[in-house]
């Protein structure tokens, strides 16, 4: 019982169409985000210490010694011969394009580095930067753009201080759509005031305007963020388990079999995770949600496998 059998996961789709394993390398490039720089705003999102995704500390090694460091741990992990460079701290568009385009140059530079991976914010990708990753794609290189939206919902994303709203967001797919990308959605289950409900609204708005994949993951409070003062507080309770591995599964069985899900959960490390306990680990979420699938599909036998040879499309 596997979970690609009936999620179309990133890794079996770059499996089918590269024939080896392609796996995503994190990068830190150094950027800062206009949620924390004053430009939107200061302390950025109320959930947000990127130290739940950046592992270093003061010190970050240089692009080269990150992408050496992929290199020796990534294949005895995942057995990956090809790597895509995912530029994930902060807002990895938040520069000039000179700047990016530099240090997106550096990592595809690396003969086994087949693409990028772009994280950044739906108010942050001029039409320059577009251009240059459209560039990209067309010499060959397999580009996403992650674009971070969390909530489809104006009055969650005031909430928890994201200094954007959905506008924005549907701006920048109709321009990224023009230059023909891939993109990537991110959505949080479980953000302050929001039920499941508000989650599959979320899901069918971004479907509405279109997109390639879809990451999802539990909010999860961290160290030195506004959550966690709100979590010790009593203002903000974390989601169950079960909750999110139902939530989860109605948003797989509720998304076009064409699209990739990057991410079905995530974590935090074990020093700087509050709460809930079980995100500190992904399998435990991961092979209930994979049950739950399996369950789902065994009773209705015509949908039993996803079709990873599926071709991409906006819809």
């Amino acid at each position: 019982m596997q979970l690609s059998n009936y999620v179309n996961t990133f890794g079996q789709y770059l499996l089918k169409k590269y024939g080896r394993r392609v796996h995503k390398i994190a990068l830190n490039a150094d950027f800062t985000c206009p949620n924390r720089d004053g430009s939107k705003g200061r302390g950025g999102c109320s959930f947000c210490n990127n130290t739940s995704f950046n592992p270093y500390n003061k010190q970050i090694p240089s692009i080269a010694q990150q992408i050496e460091s992929g290199r020796i741990t990534i294949p005895k992990r995942t057995g990956a011969e090809r790597y895509i460079a995912y530029f994930q701290a902060y807002t990895n568009t938040y520069a000039d394009v000179v700047t990016l385009k530099n240090r997106y140059d550096q990592v595809l530079a690396e003969p086994d580095v087949i693409g990028l991976s772009i994280g950044t914010r739906p108010d942050c990708v001029p039409n320059s930067v577009l251009q240059l990753l459209a560039d990209y794609q067309t010499d060959g290189k397999e580009i996403y753009l992650e674009l971070g939206l969390q909530s489809a919902f104006d009055k969650t994303l005031a909430r928890v201080n994201r200094g954007h709203g959905f506008a924005e967001y549907a701006d920048a797919i109709k321009r990224a759509r023009r230059y023909n990308l891939n993109i990537c959605c991110h959505l949080i289950v479980g953000l302050p005031g929001e039920q499941t409900e508000h989650s599959l609204i979320s899901l069918q708005r971004v479907l509405d305007l279109g997109v390639h994949g879809l990451k999802i993951h539990p909010l999860h409070v961290v160290k030195n963020t506004l959550l966690a003062y709100e979590w010790k507080h009593g203002r903000y309770e974390p989601l169950s388990m079960q909750d999110y591995v139902d939530t989860a599964c109605q948003i797989v069985l509720q998304t076009p079999k064409d699209i990739v899900f990057h991410r079905l959960t995530g974590t935090a490390g074990k020093d700087i995770l509050l709460a809930p306990s079980w995100c500190g680990n992904k399998w435990p979420a991961l092979n209930a949600i994979t049950k739950q699938l399996a369950a789902h599909f065994d009773s209705n036998t015509k949908n039993t496998k996803v079709d990873h040879g599926t071709r991409l499309s906006c819809g």
